[in-house]
């Protein structure tokens, strides 16, 4: 049996209709899965490019909306991904532009996780979450006070349900993704000040690319990393160790 296979799997990945969420949705496909592409937006694009896939209207502006997904037919994995970001100085930063960062990026992550794992243990069977995390879950950014605590949030999130859920047959981790290019990261990469500072730091030499994250995702729902619990993975070309 091919270690890094997911045949056989169903996966649900949350704002997979563009970016990272999209490149993992590929990729979980390319490993052998039915994917479920879910998303506050259309995620048809999506899913007509995937062997074998649907699409699911998912809106986790409301972190309770997924709390009926995972009733209805058995979910194996579980891609957490959906986010959002706010930026303002942290002196006018609002309360409403923090309530809806948490609620999309951290309460629907242990919401829908939840639902998720409550889905499985009453079939008795197993599975595996994948959080998408940030740098900003170890480091403290600039102006983006409810992300920054909101990734902080998801990387404790993920050691709490590893402590929780390891022994139950189901496997928590995250991911840590670094400068991606992406859609969210195009005016960073515009700056030319901005992008040679952030260039200048990573020992790659080189921004990442969506599918650095999807190949790691797909990795960490294999067979391969079935003893990987509570790791919140930097895929970052080494910025951390700079």
């Amino acid at each position: 049996m091919n270690p890094f296979s997911l045949t056989g799997k169903t996966a649900l990945v949350t704002g997979a209709n563009t970016g990272i969420g999209q490149a993992i949705a590929f990729a979980m496909g390319r490993a052998g899965a039915h994917v479920i592409c879910a998303g506050r937006s259309d995620c048809s694009d999506t899913a007509t490019q995937i062997e074998s896939a649907e699409v699911l209207k998912l809106d986790l502006a409301d972190p309770m909306a997924a709390s009926g997904v995972f009733s209805d037919r058995p979910i194996d994995l579980l891609i957490n991904n959906a986010g959002i970001i706010r930026r303002a100085d942290s002196i006018d930063f609002t309360e409403a532009d923090w309530d809806d960062v948490m609620d999309v990026n951290l309460k629907a992550v242990f919401f829908t996780a939840q639902a998720f794992a409550r889905a499985v243990l009453a079939r008795k069977g197993e599975g595996r979450i994948v959080n998408i995390a940030s740098l900003l879950s170890f480091q403290g950014g600039i102006r983006v006070p409810s992300y920054t605590a909101a990734k902080h949030g998801v990387a404790g999130l993920t050691k709490l349900l590893a402590n929780e859920w390891a022994g139950k047959g189901i496997g928590v981790n995250a991911i840590a993704p670094g400068y991606i290019e992406t859609n969210n990261t195009a005016d960073l990469r515009a700056d030319p000040v901005r992008h040679k500072a952030i260039l200048d730091r990573i020992p790659a030499g080189h921004w990442g690319q969506p599918d650095d994250i999807a190949e790691t995702a797909v990795f960490l729902c294999a067979p391969a990393a079935k003893y990987i619990h509570g790791t919140v993975l930097s895929v970052d070309g080494g910025w951390m160790a700079r």
